[in-house]
């Protein structure tokens, strides 16, 4: 009798820990940013040397935290 009761006791101890566990894991998911480029490369053609040109790449956030551009670079 005892060994059921203390079987019985075990076993709700575990499911209410690990149930807990469980609620708690979905509060603990962080926010991230997600950097998107519709267009990641762009073909300028002949350019004659000294010649200046423009072209503006635009950078999307699809992410539910703010993206924090910190350096940009040319390939």
């Amino acid at each position: 009798m005892k060994c059921n009761l203390s079987r019985i006791l075990l076993l709700v101890v575990c499911t209410l820990f690990f149930t807990t566990l469980s609620f708690g894991a979905e509060d603990k998911i962080e926010q991230q940013p997600s950097v998107f480029f519709p267009e990641p490369k762009y073909d300028f053609g002949s350019v004659v040397e000294g010649t200046e040109v423009l072209h503006d790449f635009v950078i999307e956030n699809k992410g539910d935290a703010d993206l924090d551009v910190k350096h940009i670079k040319s390939g």
